[in-house]
């Protein structure tokens, strides 16, 4: 994804706000990701992966993404 000038969908704007939420316990979020946003928690997870490196999603949710930057950056470091 780039930063062509257009706005993040809907689905990637939820996407991010799933991802700013907390969870009650093991498999809220995933069961959530399938009734709520119609997709698979694997599909998500893609998407999710693609907006950390999207401009347009750190303009939306600089916070969440930031967030899921240091942690992606923690775990490549550990490998």
């Amino acid at each position: 994804m780039t930063d062509d000038g257009q706005p993040l969908s809907e689905r990637e704007a939820a996407v991010l706000a799933y991802e700013a939420r907390s969870w009650p316990g093991p498999g809220a979020k995933e069961r959530a990701i399938r009734e709520h946003l119609g997709i698979t928690p694997v599909r998500y997870y893609q998407l999710l992966n693609a907006l950390m490196d999207d401009p347009r999603a750190l303009a939306h949710a600089p916070g969440t993404v930031n967030r899921l930057r240091r942690i992606r950056a923690t775990r490549r470091a550990r490998r």
